[in-house]
């Protein structure tokens, strides 16, 4: 009896982590000429880990910034970078036929432009034309060239085509100019294609908006009134929807964190009215909304177009109320879309949360107090307690924001599927 236990127990685990694995097993990766081709033999050792079997294709471009052996060695595949090769498997129709997944890593502009206008004058872009699978790219150039209006076509046309854009990144490159275009990271674009190939994930097809960060009102053009969030816990709870299968939409004030997550769409704000207006625009075609950003309540009535010169001893700032985001969402909140508020309060905590829960209609609101140790802004965890409709709740042990977060989506999968 004890053997066919484990014999069944065993059984099931295999079952259970092969629903689990990404279904790609044969992967292209093409490697194109830009600085960020060194990321390739990361990226390559990555996905050879997941158990993928990789095949390299290089333009020649390319094998100026990594050589072919590199790739080689790590993929312990040949790498082929000429359509004019002896070799037998390097015939540009084979390959599209053989992948289940055509990464194109880095995707410079030029190779973008190609790809656009259907250029094959390479084995990369041979096999794109002649590739059956799923094709994504993550482009790599300056933010000059990422923003021309070529570029910007050019992706556009492959959306339109079916292409999986891998969004770029934010930060300094190769010019030494800071902005758009670093290739994503090698762990982000594994997590687009897990993401994307992933199955049955419980809030697979479902649209989440979240807010983080504090919101900055202005006094003038140099100071303004706001409090101390950085955003770790929004972003937290917006990566973890994603992770779960959701596309997620973050509406993001001042703060230098950004997620890691390639489904997580940024919109960048700075006020409370331009979050407002941003999640105004976005709510109705959601199915979930969690609201965690820190919105500052008040604003400076007046704003002054100069800096405010120091004048007297003291100062008096008249202030307006600012729009009050969730009681207004709440308001127009349809039956099936669940909606969750965040409260931090100092003193009678469950009191105020539960009144705040029900004044804004939230479906449930997570609450964590300045009293508790590690819990509220700036810090890596947080202690929170989760109130819902019925008046039942439950609070959780301090944790890192990272866990705190998969509690909170958790329970928004419980209310997805009615659960008690």
């Amino acid at each position: 009896m004890a053997a066919f236990l484990l014999a069944a127990m065993q059984i099931f685990l295999a079952v259970t982590f092969a629903l689990l694995m990404p279904d790609y097993s044969n992967v292209i990766l093409g490697v194109s000429g830009s600085i960020a081709a060194y990321k390739a033999a990361h990226l390559t050792r990555l996905l050879v880990k997941s158990e993928a079997a990789v095949q390299v294709l290089m333009t020649e471009a390319a094998t100026g910034f990594i050589t072919p052996l590199t790739l080689s060695t790590l993929s312990k595949r040949p790498v082929f970078s000429s359509v004019h090769a002896d070799e037998a498997w390097n015939n540009h129709v084979e390959p599209g036929l053989w992948a289940d997944a055509l990464l194109i890593a880095p995707a410079s502009a030029n190779t973008l432009a190609k790809m656009a206008a259907g250029i094959c004058d390479n084995i990369l872009t041979a096999v794109y034309l002649s590739a059956r699978c799923p094709v994504f790219v993550a482009p790599a150039m300056d933010v000059d060239m990422w923003h021309h209006p070529s570029t910007r076509r050019n992706i556009a046309t492959l959306e339109s085509y079916g292409v999986h854009i891998i969004p770029v990144g934010h930060g300094e490159l190769a010019s030494g100019l800071v902005g758009d275009g670093r290739m994503a990271e090698p762990e982000t674009i594994v997590a687009f294609l897990d993401n994307f190939f992933q199955k049955n994930l419980p809030l697979q097809g479902k649209k989440a908006l979240v807010t983080a960060g504090p919101t900055h009102e202005p006094l003038d053009p140099v100071r303004f009134i706001g409090n101390h969030s950085s955003g770790k816990m929004g972003i937290a709870v917006a990566e973890e929807l994603a992770r779960q299968g959701a596309t997620v939409d973050l509406v993001l004030g001042p703060t230098h964190l950004r997620p890691t997550d390639p489904r997580v769409k940024v919109h960048n704000v700075g006020s409370a009215q331009e979050m407002f207006a941003v999640c105004e625009g976005l709510f109705a075609g959601m199915d979930i909304a969690v609201l965690a950003a820190a919105v500052a309540d008040y604003r400076p009535a007046q704003y002054s177009d100069t800096k405010i010169k120091k004048r007297t001893d003291e100062m008096q700032i008249a202030l307006a109320k600012t729009v009050d985001i969730a009681a207004t969402l709440g308001k127009i909140k349809k039956s099936h879309q669940i909606f969750v508020g965040f409260a931090l309060e100092t003193d009678r905590e469950k009191e105020h949360a539960q009144e705040k829960l029900e004044r804004k209609n939230f479906d449930f609101i997570v609450l964590n107090s300045l009293r508790d140790a590690g819990a509220g802004f700036g810090h890596d965890t947080n202690k929170i307690s989760i109130y819902r409709r019925d008046g039942s709740g439950t609070t959780f042990d301090l944790k890192s924001k990272k866990a705190a977060a998969q509690d909170i989506v958790t329970e928004i999968i419980r209310a997805a599927n009615h659960e008690a």
